[in-house]
């Protein structure tokens, strides 16, 4: 349940930077990157902080 949750909340990240980027400032890109880059360094050392702060909410794997 947690990943499913996690990749919600990126895609929902990036779907609105991409969003701001065009009709706000194009320096929303660099959190789209943020969010990518978080996305590939969590797949190498399994470890994502959107993870832990879900947990201590409390929502349950």
């Amino acid at each position: 349940m947690v990943n499913r949750i996690v990749n919600a909340i990126a895609g929902i990240f990036i779907l609105i930077t991409l969003l701001l980027s065009i009709y706000v400032n194009q320096n929303w890109l660099w959190f789209t990157s943020f969010v990518g880059a978080n996305l590939l360094q969590s797949s190498f050392t399994k470890w994502c902080l959107m993870n832990d702060i879900l947990k201590k909410l409390g929502v349950s794997d």
